[in-house]
């Protein structure tokens, strides 16, 4: 019997008709095992056994393998095309972000008379989802209605993904109202919903009414309490689970962690791995984030080496988190060393080892991986910019932070933000040009904020300029009125240049806004493991 490598060479010599069945299994092999050339070569070579079946698979294979352009002339090409055809282009292009081209192309299908099926519309609701043509969804909805597709729960899900998309919590109601067989899934969407749409007290409503509930459901309420900020809330509802998965546990873990609470998300998951439960890799990732936050190298290093026993891929969102845990750490060495190993880098990567240089105090270093990264291709981000002028400031690298300054809008058109202000004024007040400084929060287009105000009146302290510091305290006073570092600062100076008596009315001011002592504190990292 032949291979599959051995039939189709000896099909081409002898330009043969293969039968569709026969011609259908031969490209699936080489779809399968992603030799997408040989499957269109066999393809085109046999035009009179290709049927609708076979073309919907050529344009799938490619727009699963990124091919969008082949996908297309493929589809136009077609002599005839079915529901499956259309949904499979509209696929496409969701996939490639396209939304006018999902609409445009839902539109053309719907003038050549075919009727959309409720995968067709579940598709298409979800492409418009983030976008300006979200304001569609109540036209989606009405042509839902007039195909009596409305009542199918897949139609109905994506259609309450819809308006909480655009906040319309009324029509959420009505759509889930509208579903004929409302099951376990239609039941979680309007839960989801209404905590989206920040309504906690309707979900819990809702949640307590399910006829059935499963781990997703209460999954979904714990995440929609976390969201909203309210995590005893959220973790009294995952202590009340029967029953929790690897989504369940990451989910809190991950909740404890964005929310600074680093050791509840580690003693969390201490009880997790207990429980018998395999992390996965979106678990360790949340976890590498709680080690640097309470800046625990040893914990990390042993998440690290937990992560190596289980097996996982090292994906760039581990990888990435694996950087961030080390750079955070104080181990930047490690965290080179695990950002060289990575086969591929995203903006993301490269932004946790630039701030991790930056932190570090290596200005010169962070400077020098910007370079790298602009020149293998990754255009910077806002956050980007904040590494590296920080990176600047910390070395006292003036000239080459007020150059990645200007550049940012004249040469990546990145608007500026507060936080670049913020660092720029660092930059010039840790080197002592105060004037600059000055200048800068003045010709600001938004108003400084806090931390623009306390990294001016951090280079006063350090430079014992006195003009500018009562410029700095006015501004944060406005503010704050309880900040603790004005207090303390303009005493320093003060003494300094030994004007005590010019500085009754300051002293007075203290009193009246600054009336706390901020604790100094330092981490000091023990052995004792986490219990």
């Amino acid at each position: 019997m032949h291979t599959l490598d051995k039939v189709v060479p000896y099909i081409s010599r002898h330009v043969c008709t293969l039968s569709t069945a026969n011609l259908n299994h031969l490209i699936n092999g080489y779809i399968r095992k992603g030799n997408l050339s040989d499957a269109r070569k066999l393809f085109d070579q046999n035009p009179t056994s290709r049927n609708t079946v076979l073309w919907n698979k050529m344009i799938s294979a490619y727009i699963q393998n990124d091919e969008m352009q082949n996908a297309q002339n493929l589809f136009d090409e077609m002599p005839e095309r079915d529901i499956v055809s259309w949904n499979t282009a509209v696929s496409g292009l969701k996939k490639i972000k396209n939304p006018e081209g999902v609409y445009f192309c839902f539109l053309e299908m719907r003038r050549t008379g075919l009727k959309p099926n409720e995968f067709t519309l579940s598709i298409l609701i979800s492409a418009l989802l983030d976008t300006l043509f979200n304001v569609l969804i109540p036209q989606v909805h009405a042509s839902a209605i007039s195909l009596a597709l409305n009542s199918s729960v897949v139609v109905g899900s994506a259609l309450m993904r819809g308006y909480v998309n655009v906040g319309d919590r009324v029509a959420l109601g009505k759509v889930f109202n509208e579903i004929s067989m409302k099951d376990v899934t239609s039941w979680n969407a309007l839960v989801l919903g209404y905590m989206d749409l920040g309504d906690t007290d309707e979900a819990q409503r809702v949640f307590g009414l399910m006829p059935e509930k499963n781990v997703v459901s209460w999954t979904t309420l714990v995440k929609g309490y976390i969201g909203d900020g309210k995590i005893s809330a959220a973790r009294s509802v995952f202590d009340r689970m029967t029953e929790r998965n690897v989504v369940s546990w990451t989910v809190m873990i991950s909740g404890y962690a964005r929310n600074g609470k680093f050791m509840d998300a580690l003693r969390l998951f201490l009880l997790m791995l207990k429980s018998g439960t395999q992390p996965n890799h979106f678990t360790f990732s949340s976890v590498l984030e709680a080690c640097a936050g309470c800046s625990s190298l040893i914990l990390g290093q042993q998440v690290h080496l937990n992560i190596l026993k289980s097996g996982i891929p090292n994906d760039a969102i581990l990888s990435t988190s694996l950087v961030d845990m080390y750079a955070k750490c104080g181990d930047i060495e490690a965290a080179f060393c695990i950002f060289q190993s990575m086969p591929k880098r995203n903006l993301v990567s490269w932004n946790s080892l630039i701030g991790g240089y930056a932190r570090h105090g290596l200005g010169t270093r962070a400077l020098e991986e910007f370079e790298r990264m602009k020149r293998v291709g990754i255009w910077p981000d806002h956050v980007t910019f904040v590494n590296v002028l920080s990176g600047c400031a910390h070395a006292g690298l003036v000239e080459q932070g007020e150059r990645e300054f200007k550049a940012m809008e004249t040469e990546f058109g990145i608007q500026v933000g507060v936080e670049h202000y913020a660092c720029m004024v660092d930059l010039f007040g840790r080197a002592g040009q105060l004037q600059k400084a000055e200048e800068l929060i003045k010709a600001m287009p938004v108003e400084p904020d806090v931390v623009v105000w306390g990294a001016l009146l951090g280079g006063c302290g350090l430079h014992s300029n006195l003009q500018v510091t009562s410029f700095a305290a006015d501004g944060i006073c406005r503010l704050e009125e309880d900040h603790p570092v004005v207090s303390s600062t303009l005493l320093k100076i003060h003494g300094e240049k030994g004007v005590w008596g010019s500085n009754v009315f300051k002293l007075k001011k203290m009193r009246k806004c600054y009336t706390r002592k901020q604790r100094a504190g330092s981490w000091i990292e023990s052995s004792h493991v986490v219990r």
